[in-house]
């Protein structure tokens, strides 16, 4: 579903991708994990077209994307839920749920509104609330809801478990499991690298810009670098 191949990226004179490659198959759960400042964040912010790739190729379903600019590449069928969960605070929790649809011209906005409600019922009895009053979980909820109200084939999740209390840090992670099993595919950047490897097909380790290690999730988690480096053993 989703290829890059050596991409680079960077800010000004930084480059933060260094010839990055990496690909997602359709219905898979993908994680990227690695420290703070490997680049990360700057992939999935490449991939969705918030940053342009200065190097490399882009392709989604086979089309290269990596020249479009962000709305387009939504409208493609790519949603980007951030870091920090970035909803907009004196919002209401339905105007931020329909902003999330605002590149769609379809009958089904409504129906698609409904069912997010269903899949967060506190997101239902919160709607007419200003989002900035939600909690930090309920927050997350939204965002998620807000990606989903898109209607993407291919979510990204960047650090969806950042500053949650560990209760609804799997809450988020059971959350994120039954999108994919309802048929979205995931690539997830996470801090929580033990709970993304339990719960992803594959993962990539990502260093200092460059992907190091790939491989099937469940042998990373008993790789000796991985465990040094990402697991605390």
């Amino acid at each position: 579903m989703l290829t890059l191949e050596g991409v680079r990226a960077g800010y000004g004179r930084v480059e933060a991708l260094r010839g990055v490659s990496l690909a997602v198959g359709c219905g898979e759960l993908v994680c990227l994990v690695g420290a703070n400042g490997a680049g990360k964040t700057t992939t999935l912010k490449t991939i969705s077209g918030i940053v342009q790739a200065t190097g490399g190729r882009i392709a989604f379903e086979g089309q290269d994307i990596h020249r479009l600019a962000a709305p387009e590449i939504l409208r493609r069928g790519i949603a980007h839920c951030p870091e920090g969960r970035r909803v907009f605070p004196y919002l209401t929790v339905e105007e931020n749920l329909r902003l999330g649809a605002y590149v769609r011209r379809d009958p089904e906005v409504e129906a698609d509104l409904r069912d997010v409600y269903r899949h967060f019922p506190i997101l239902d009895e919160r709607a007419r609330q200003a989002a900035g009053t939600l909690s930090g979980g309920e927050q997350q909820m939204l965002a998620i809801g807000r990606a989903l109200m898109a209607r993407p084939r291919l979510i990204l999740f960047d650090e969806p478990s950042l500053g949650l209390a560990p209760t609804i840090v799997e809450i988020t992670f059971e959350i994120i499991k039954r999108i994919r099993n309802r048929g979205a595919t995931v690539l997830m950047v996470e801090q929580n690298a033990y709970g993304a490897l339990r719960m992803a097909d594959r993962a990539y380790v990502m260093e200092t810009g460059v992907i190091t290690l790939s491989g099937p999730a469940h042998e990373l988690l008993e790789n000796d670098h991985v465990k040094r480096a990402y697991l605390g053993g």
